[in-house]
């Protein structure tokens, strides 16, 4: 169809718009707080939910996978990779990366454009 354009393509995923919203929900949750191994389960879940919560609100044409990881600090360090295959002009992603004294935080948010 000439001229048509899916509702994704006019604004696209915004990383950094879920990068903000996903730094607030781990600072809310996770910030004064030290590593304690029996709330891992309960703030991980948190994250996830409270990160996803706002990003469906947006209102744009998206399924969203939200994954999240809590480790005590440690001198090995911490890395994570990820890898998708996908349509580059409509899918997205963002990492945020969130640390302090006593642990470190990653949390993903994969965008996956739903085709209507």
């Amino acid at each position: 169809m000439e001229g048509y354009q899916r509702p994704c393509d006019e604004v696209g995923f915004n990383a950094d718009e879920a990068h903000n919203i996903v730094k607030e929900c781990v600072d809310g949750v996770l910030g004064g707080n030290d590593y304690n191994e029996n709330n891992i389960n309960q703030w991980t879940a948190s994250i996830v939910e409270q990160s996803i919560t706002p990003l469906v609100r947006l209102g744009k044409a998206y399924k969203y996978i939200v994954t999240c990881a809590v480790v005590q600090r440690s001198p090995y360090g911490f890395h994570t990779a990820s890898s998708c295959f996908w349509d580059t002009t409509s899918d997205g992603t963002c990492t945020i990366r969130w640390e302090n004294r006593t642990m470190n935080c990653i949390v993903n948010v994969f965008a996956v454009a739903i085709v209507l």
